[in-house]
């Protein structure tokens, strides 16, 4: 049986009226992170979200309960992370965020965290990972953080780039087989960043040009894993992509990882069945 990937949706509560359905909230998946997962023959599975305040809720399935029937859990990107989530004052209207998506996905994170499950964060992922271990985010990078390249630009969209370099010692590290002198380029389209790190994580990477968190790792869990840029758009197979960093060797640590946790649950299954 291939592995389950659990995907925290992206929301649109507001959805254009051409789409043909007007005032209702629409959840959806980014079509290049199913392809990512479902190149390395695993089943990625939408975790649909339902509203806290909605009678439906009474009845629905526990959180905790989807993330033993799942085997990892990735964070797609998206909108802001709302900076009262973290305890921040908004700075710009234009940085509001989505509180609502917010709790929705620190419940998803937190129940596959206490499922011993692997989580993979990517953009918006890596935002939310940190915060949930009690970091805090740079609201906007270029009037925040001085000297910072252009890590966002709406116009060339995910064909801006820049390097990272993996830091010593790192799961990153060891997945590419790096040296400290090693770069590698990716995808930037964000701009907010980690500022203050959350409890137990580690930096995995940066970007040389001016210093900002680019991945983040928890030190204590078998594999929750957070990376700024978005290594789904990094399989288009075009001249602009050639030379950015093989999205393959990362997606396979998190499936290994979730491979040996389920393995590891199969045989505590077996022998508490035989014993």
């Amino acid at each position: 049986m291939p592995l389950r990937i659990g995907i925290s949706a992206r929301l649109l509560h507001d959805p254009p009226v051409g789409l043909g359905l007007p005032q209702k909230r629409l959840q959806f998946l980014e079509s290049s992170m199913a392809h990512w997962i479902m190149a390395h023959r695993a089943m990625p599975l939408m975790v649909p979200f339902l509203d806290e305040s909605s009678h439906l809720a009474a009845n629905r399935v526990p959180v905790g309960e989807l993330a033993h029937l799942l085997d990892g859990l990735v964070l797609q990107g998206g909108i802001d992370i709302c900076p009262e989530t973290y305890g921040d004052t908004l700075k710009d209207p234009a940085w509001t965020g989505d509180a609502i998506r917010d709790r929705y996905e620190l419940d998803l994170l937190n129940a596959f965290i206490e499922a011993g499950k692997p989580v993979l964060g990517v953009c918006r992922g890596a935002q939310l990972i940190n915060v949930y271990f009690g970091g805090t985010l740079v609201q906007d990078i270029p009037s925040m953080w001085r000297g910072a390249i252009i890590h966002q630009d709406t116009q060339r969209y995910d064909r801006l780039m820049h390097e990272v370099r993996f830091e010593p010692g790192s799961t990153l590290a060891r997945c590419y087989g790096d040296t400290p002198q090693d770069l590698h380029r990716v995808t930037s389209i964000h701009h907010q960043c980690v500022d203050r790190l959350g409890e137990g994580l580690v930096v995995e990477a940066v970007c040389p040009s001016d210093g900002i968190i680019e991945a983040i790792r928890h030190r204590d869990f078998a594999f929750v894993l957070g990376l700024q840029w978005h290594p789904e758009f990094h399989l288009s197979p075009d001249e602009e992509t050639q030379g950015l960093l093989d999205s393959g060797p990362m997606m396979q640590a998190f499936l290994d990882a979730a491979h040996d946790r389920a393995s590891r649950h199969r045989t505590v299954k077996r022998d508490w069945v035989r014993s």
